[in-house]
């Protein structure tokens, strides 16, 4: 069986039916970004792996364990798993060093000299160890996003879920975070990764998915999915992203002059 194996999957949010009966699958270490267009079941696929989304029907299986089971304790699952949301889901109340500690002591039930040691390392690998004392609002947003990557990295997660981590970025942001999750690229995790970031899903990635209406329309390997894609749908969709990051690179030079 697969790593991760997803079987006809239905999900959504009452009546409104957003994940259609799709089924895939994701080897052990491997890479794969999701692309499409807003509302095509993207961010609602991450989520119901760990069931953060609760799925109307289908199976969905993390190393031959049954995640859509009702006898599974989730949160074991979520033990092995790192999620990082578009908008970074960070405790304001608490400090960066804070917001680190509290998945290890209350998830992992990490001793406490355990879990510091372990939070300064990770939050040393992404460039944050000196902003440890800092409050999530005192920092850029690309420092916070940062700051929940290094959280996911803690767990030592065999999976880690990414959902649009750059979306709410300012545009010269971008690429400090990732600069990190091409690092954490290369650090084996199985990563599936939600993203518009076309220079980067090349970069990193093993597949491309290509998703609308809660469907997939095309995957395959990063070069044939970006450059000659079979579905006409998919070089529309393409079309239109390179487009928008044209114009929007034409404005960014124009407010700099």
């Amino acid at each position: 069986m697969a790593f991760l194996e997803i079987i006809d999957l239905v999900a959504g949010y009452d009546a409104n039916i957003v994940i259609k009966g799709l089924s895939m699958k994701v080897e052990e270490g491997e890479k794969v970004v999701i692309i499409g267009p807003s509302g095509s079941g993207k961010s609602t696929l991450l989520k119901c792996i760990v069931r953060l989304v609760e799925p109307k029907s289908g199976k969905i299986f993390f190393k031959g364990v049954e995640v859509t089971s009702k006898d599974i304790d989730i949160r074991k699952i979520r033990q092995r798993t790192g999620f990082v949301f578009q908008n970074y889901n960070l405790f304001p109340h608490m400090t960066v060093l804070q917001n680190i500690l509290l998945p290890l002591r209350v998830v992992k039930k990490m001793p406490k000299e355990e879990a510091l040691k372990k939070a300064l390392s990770v939050l040393e690998k992404v460039g944050m160890l000196e902003y440890k004392d800092a409050y999530p609002l005192q920092l850029s947003g690309g420092q916070q996003q940062r700051v929940a990557i290094a959280r996911a990295l803690a767990m030592d997660p065999e999976l880690m879920l990414l959902d649009e981590p750059t979306s709410a970025l300012d545009p010269e942001l971008v690429d400090e975070v990732l600069d990190i999750l091409r690092k954490v690229a290369k650090q084996g995790i199985t990563l599936l990764i939600v993203t518009h970031e076309l220079d980067f899903a090349e970069d990193v990635a093993d597949r491309i998915i290509f998703m609308e209406d809660g469907k997939i329309v095309e995957e395959g390997p990063p070069h044939k999915l970006l450059y000659n894609p079979e579905k006409q749908r998919t070089k529309l969709f393409l079309r239109r992203i390179l487009k928008r990051l044209h114009n929007k690179t034409i404005n960014q030079e124009i407010n700099s002059n």
